[in-house]
């Protein structure tokens, strides 16, 4: 269930007065306009048409946004044709419920053959990140196109000959294929504030889509990011709405093409995504709670919609979060099984004639729902569901609800409607096969080096640059250190051939150039020293040190920092210790940042003459030893900072009109070549966690444990007679002894669970520790807290099962858990709430515990956990467990 959002009192300001403030802040803010409070009044709803042009002809970064009193009209580039909906129309009537629920369903490529397209009469297929034609990574783009025809022509042989479509990720770039050029990510070309870059990246896409044969991206990203711990904030162009509306249009009409009335011969099918207010969660938790009011929603979040719809995308795929807030009568829940947002709002008030799809499994977290079943996601509004593998299922269970009336044939008709609509205008209905289209194929297409060169040179924002150290002259000898300075996997970071963008090589960007690359390029390699780890070279010896440091690739949750702090040292400190061997040393230090997100970095720039922000820079990083190095690019530096940069560790959430707004540098900062900026020497003082842990106090927020990966400090282990003292899960979520072994699995989303299976030949656990020791926990009894994790029951326990929490073993307490997870149905999600006072009453001592959680099983027994953690208020609700009942 949702829970209630925790009070906030003065802290949180209207995001109205938010974007007021915007126009006083601007004389502070390099090169960002203010925005203005003008309020749509009349009673009549607002319409929005076309925006303003700059001299390009591209959409224009406007000066003020004007504060609407409600949901506007959207007017679309793409309007209806009579003559079409007279065509879809008889094609829907002659269609039987299976065909137009075939038409709905769509599974991924690795869960369904050509011959089961022609069978169920599949309407779209998809693949996640990390899924490629034949599991091959390295697949072809003939593999590709080969993969793309035989789905299309299994849709064509059916009755109604309705093609299928094919939806791809395709977020920085065709970032699933091998050899494809991968774009800065979003972040970065938010820093770039160029509306027409957005516009020639995104058709690029589009001609590599073609390339490969897919028809549909699932792009662009809309969200409007709020709080930078948020695991996709790379994802997000700008805090700023402006940038968001302006780029929203851009990219659309990028990946659709200028086809003044259908998606252009050289576009795609885009999607706006994730409607609405995924950026905006509590805490930057990805798919968590969304707070606003309507009126926020309305002008903060819903901006880039506005641009895009406007711009005509023909899907919007629907967000994972919830908008909640009980305070404000809000009770939406989770936006899958919204008909006010999918329906009232986005298909009848903003007059959206597109389909809207659902994401990953997202009906499944709609309560009441499974994976394969949600009548009310259906009635909300969605007209295609992505059921990756249930499909089948899907299908047999929809059918029988429209039988049933659980869902009105109206609905049914009005989805495929809607899908028949998208097909026809982008030219599916009467197209020829993916093979035969302009650009299949096509190595060309797949290689953009030059405009991508172009946009990471355009995107990287300079923070410090002391001694005016940068440009250096061409010949200058330098020592490049650091793990991203010759990493293909960093610095194209997540959503990059695979998922979570790990598991890559240098060797896996056969086109690409590192950052190292780019510096042997402009210098020349006998002026190019490298040592990742700095050891035994001497900095003296050159004309200056370049560390490339920074984060290491993550997708989605598992990117997200939830309760720890933005310090980068701590995150990383292994590009510390780097930076501690080469500054000081009577050389300069200039620090290129690769990064998702904006981290607390007081120690790195404290240790670095210049620093330089070069995001996710995609595969062309000579992009970034351009601007390093005088040369032909004299313009040097234009990038301005897209998110505000916090001065503290635990400045977050920090955005531009905030109360109090006291950033390090603030949204749209970013220097020239002669400029110095007026950095001295900042606070190194950092705590190890933000929020409010324990203590003697009350906790107000979650203690995670484990959310899709281990939450720091805490770490998963398993133990046994292998080894009693644990052995650690590893970053593959995978570990093993004789009586025990763990994998990833799928509870809520895609692998952010731990599978555990006991084979019953000895006793054995699974347990999240805090290896430094105890922590004082005794908040969390204060508030009724309670131990709260999502499980799925595989195999039910064949022996004594008990949970329990340790205060530094042999100090613990239990409670017996045999009739719990017996009581559990096998393979179907459930959520389980354990009251913290069960625990205390069993002798657990608060102030010390450092096992929060510990599954213990003497005989056979399998079950997935995920989502673990300490919630407060929890105990009281409805479905938590009695202690009475653990025994």
């Amino acid at each position: 269930m949702t829970r209630p959002i925790a009070r906030s009192g003065t802290r949180r300001r209207s995001r109205l007065a938010v974007l007021a403030s915007l126009a006083v802040l601007a004389a502070g803010v390099t090169g960002i306009p203010g925005a203005s409070a003008e309020t749509a009044t009349g009673g009549k709803q607002p319409v929005i048409g076309q925006p303003r042009l700059d001299a390009r002809g591209c959409a224009r970064i406007e000066k003020d946004l004007p504060t609407l009193a409600d949901w506007p009209k959207v007017s679309s580039r793409i309007k209806k044709n009579p003559v079409d909906e007279w065509r879809i129309k008889k094609i829907l009537a002659g269609m039987t419920l299976a065909e137009k629920v075939g038409q709905m369903t769509q599974p991924e490529i690795a869960a369904i053959t050509p011959e089961e397209v022609k069978q169920y009469g599949i309407g779209s297929v998809l693949n996640g990140g990390g899924s490629w034609p034949g599991r091959d990574k390295h697949a072809s783009p003939q593999a590709w196109l080969d993969l793309a025809d035989a789905y299309w022509d299994a849709s064509v042989s059916t009755r109604t000959k309705i093609p299928v479509i094919w939806g791809i990720d395709a977020v920085h770039g065709n970032n699933n294929v091998y050899g494809a050029t991968v774009f800065p990510h979003n972040i970065g070309l938010g820093a770039a504030q160029d509306p027409c870059l957005v516009r020639d990246v995104s058709a690029a896409t589009a001609e590599q889509i073609r390339a490969t044969g897919q028809d549909w991206a699932f792009a662009p990203t809309l969200a409007v990011v709020r709080d930078d711990r948020w695991g996709r904030t790379y994802e997000g162009f700008s805090e700023d709405p402006r940038i968001t509306r302006a780029y929203g249009y851009e990219a659309v009409k990028g990946l659709q093409g200028r086809g003044p009335f259908r998606i252009g011969s050289d576009g795609v099918i885009a999607t706006a995504k994730h409607f609405i207010g995924d950026g905006g969660t509590l805490r930057g938790v990805d798919q968590g709670v969304n707070p606003s009011s309507e009126a926020e929603m309305i002008n903060l979040h819903g901006q880039g919609y506005y641009g895009a719809l406007g711009a005509g995308a023909q899907t919007v795929m629907v967000s994972f979060n919830s908008w909640t807030n009980e305070e404000l009568g809000i009770t939406e829940g989770k936006l899958h099984g919204s008909k006010r947002a999918l329906t009232d709002i986005l298909k009848m008030k903003m007059g959206f004639d597109g389909l809207v799809v659902s994401d990953w499994n997202g009906i499944g977290q709609v309560p009441g729902c499974t994976n394969a079943s949600c009548p009310q996601a259906i009635n909300a509004g969605i007209d295609i569901v992505m059921v990756p593998n249930d499909w089948k299922a899907f299908i047999a269970n929809t059918i029988a609800q429209v039988e049933s009336g659980e869902i009105p044939m109206a609905r049914i008709d009005d989805a495929v409607t809607r899908i028949l609509r998208v097909k026809l205008r982008a030219g599916v209905l009467d197209g020829r096969k993916p093979s035969e289209r302009r650009h299949a194929g096509s190595a060309e297409a797949l290689e953009a080096e030059r405009l991508a060169r172009e946009a990471v040179r355009r995107s990287q924002v300079l923070l410090k640059n002391n001694g005016k150290v940068l440009p250096l002259a061409p010949g200058s000898k330098v020592l490049v250190v650091g793990k991203s300075a010759d990493s293909m996997q960093n610095q194209t970071g997540g959503w990059t051939l695979t998922w979570q963008g790990t598991g890559n090589t240098n060797a896996d960007f056969p086109g690409g150039t590192t950052i190292l690359g780019g510096l042997r390029e402009a210098l020349g390699e006998a002026n190019v020293t490298f040592s990742e780890t700095a050891d035994g070279v001497d900095p003296a010896a050159y004309d200056a040190v370049i560390a490339v440091i920074g984060e290491t690739p993550y997708a989605e949750g598992v990117g997200d920092l939830a309760r720890r702090t933005l310090e980068a040292a701590r995150l990383y400190p292994g590009d510390l210790a780097v930076l501690d061997k080469v500054a000081g040393k009577g050389k300069p230090v200039i620090t290129v940042y690769v990064t998702g997100r904006p981290l607390w970095v007081n120690k790195e720039l404290n240790r670095s003459d210049a620093f330089v922000v070069a995001w996710l820079p995609g595969t062309e990083g000579g992009g970034v030893a351009d601007l390093l190095v005088r040369g032909k690019h004299r313009e040097g530096y234009t990038g301005k900072l897209p998110y505000s940069w916090p001065k503290t560790a635990c400045q977050s959430p920090l955005n531009a009109g905030d109360e109090g707004y006291d950033p390090l540098f603030p949204l749209g900062y970013g220097l020239r070549y002669g400029q110095t900026g007026s950095v001295g020497t900042l606070d190194e003082t950092a705590p190890t966690t933000c929020g409010t842990p324990g203590g003697g106090g009350e906790a107000t927020e979650d203690l995670e444990l484990f959310n899709r990966v281990d939450v720091a400090p805490y770490k998963s282990y398993i133990g046994s007679a292998e080894n009693w003292g644990g052995t650690e899960i590893g970053p593959d979520g995978a570990a093993a002894h004789a009586e025990i072994s763990v994998v990833q699995s799928d509870v809520n989303v895609q692998q952010d669970g731990l599978k555990a299976t006991w084979t019953g030949t000895g006793p054995a656990q699974i347990y999240s520790q805090n290896p430094a020791g105890g922590t004082d926990l005794r908040g969390y009894l204060n508030a009724d807290a309670a131990l709260v994790f999502d499980t799925v029951v595989h195999q039910p326990p064949a022996a004594r099962t008990v949970i329990s929490a340790h205060c530094v073993y042999p100090c613990f307490a239990e409670v017996v858990a045999t009739s719990l997870f017996t009581g559990l149905p096998v393979g179907t999600k459930a959520t389980v709430k354990i009251p913290i006072a069960c625990f205390a009453e069993g002798g657990l001592d608060m102030e010390n515990v450092n096992t929060p959680f510990l599954v213990y099983t003497e005989g056979a027994f399998s079950a997935s956990f995920a989502n673990i953690r300490w919630v407060p208020k929890a105990a009281t609700d409805p479905d938590a467990r009695k202690c009475s009942d653990l025994t």
